[in-house]
């Protein structure tokens, strides 16, 4: 079954409220403008209820259908954006300095209205659908704080499905896997103590800039030499912080970064090898160090029965050799995650295209994925509550 017809009618509609949403971002739980539209479009749709502040700004809307029936299901979409500027000169370019949609969750947000408008209108369904819109995926962990505000069992929520846009995959194609599908996101902090001095005279001093190069290269040894080559995993320094000037050798630095993995032992070797190598390196050249490591997002992991019939439910959509049921682990991290601890479910990639890539000041959600996305949706509600 291809595109659904009202779908493809609500297109145009649709796109404005992604390219409004897209020059209007705003961060992590601070989505009060995209929190307050969602919510008056949701009831301006007939929902049956609409419900703020679950999760400090997240919103649900729940639309029963009219066919007798208990199930419940919940669909998910994020609202924030990233601090970032934009550099895609379109007319719907972001307003707010420092501040873009680089991700795609404008087109998550009005993919799941468009969804949420049609199913209002059609109830073709037994049971209810949950619309989950979710604020603060980028680093505030806002699906966890639904989950702890009560989103799956205030409303009954069974099962629960996630979707991201997806650069690279060609437009129209699905693509997904049971199992371990994004990886767990850990913070590493690292600061350093040294001795500072003036920059000519070195051997008087203990270089905090040195111990951090130091210490930087040997992290790179524990993915080659420490995890078994057939797992996967990611250390990453992005941060380094020292010196204010070009002839002190700083007393402090800092360094900040990441550690992905898709399995749980991997993830506590990661852990265990970091702590060592700093400690043995500052060790090394006379300095000092304190390491924080900070358990971040876990692994999106797809339950086996509800990833067959995501993917089924795809090939619907985009036809049977559109939907690749067997893509790797991605090594981005989703807090999807832990609505998939709660309840089974299963989170799936619908291509963007040729498009830059996410979280890039380039990017822009194409428009033209629209109707696939929200038949997707739409599909996927009306054969779960199937009568």
């Amino acid at each position: 079954m291809p595109i659904v017809n009202r779908v493809a009618d609500l297109h145009r509609e649709i796109t404005a409220w992604r390219r409004d949403l897209h020059a209007h971002p705003e961060l992590q739980y601070d989505v009060h403008r995209t929190a307050a539209s969602v919510a008056d479009k949701l009831r301006s749709f007939g929902c049956d209820d609409v419900v703020s502040g679950i999760g400090r700004t997240g919103v649900v809307g729940v639309i029963r259908g009219r066919k007798a029936g208990r199930k419940v299901i919940g669909l998910r979409a994020d609202m924030d954006a990233l601090p970032l500027e934009e550099e895609t000169g379109l007319p719907h370019k972001s307003t707010v300095p420092g501040k873009m949609h680089a991700c795609g969750h404008d087109g998550h947000t009005a993919m799941l209205l468009g969804a949420a408008k049609y199913l209002a209108e059609t109830r073709n369904f037994a049971g209810t659908a949950v619309l989950i819109f979710q604020p603060a995926e980028e680093g505030g962990g806002g699906g966890l704080a639904m989950v702890r505000d009560g989103l799956i069992t205030r409303f009954g929520i069974e099962e629960v499905y996630g979707m991201h846009n997806y650069p690279g995959i060609p437009l129209g194609q699905f693509a997904i896997r049971p199992g371990p599908m994004m990886a767990a996101a850990d913070h590493i902090e690292i600061a350093l103590e040294g001795k500072g001095g003036h920059a000519a005279r070195p051997h008087l001093a203990v270089d905090t800039i040195l111990v951090g190069a130091q210490i930087i290269n040997q992290l790179q040894s524990i993915v080659s030499r420490n995890v078994d080559p057939l797992e996967s995993a990611v250390v990453s320094i992005c941060m380094f912080q020292a010196g204010h000037t070009d002839n002190v050798i700083p007393q402090h630095a800092r360094l900040r970064g990441t550690a992905r993995s898709l399995k749980p032992e991997v993830r506590k070797l990661l852990q265990k090898r970091i702590g060592e190598i700093v400690a043995g390196t500052a060790k090394l050249y006379g300095a000092t160090a304190r390491v924080t490591c900070t358990m971040g997002y876990p692994v999106v992991v797809n339950h086996e029965r509800e990833t067959a019939f995501a993917a089924e439910v795809a090939r619907e959509i985009a036809g049977p050799d559109k939907v690749n049921t067997d893509v790797p682990p991605v090594m981005g991290a989703e807090d999807f995650a832990y609505m998939l601890l709660e309840r089974p479910g299963a989170f799936i990639f619908v291509g963007n295209g040729d498009s830059a890539g996410l979280h890039h000041p380039a990017y822009d959600f194409n428009d033209e994925v629209i109707p696939v996305g929200t038949s997707y949706w739409v599909r996927l509600a009306e054969t779960a509550l199937k009568g």
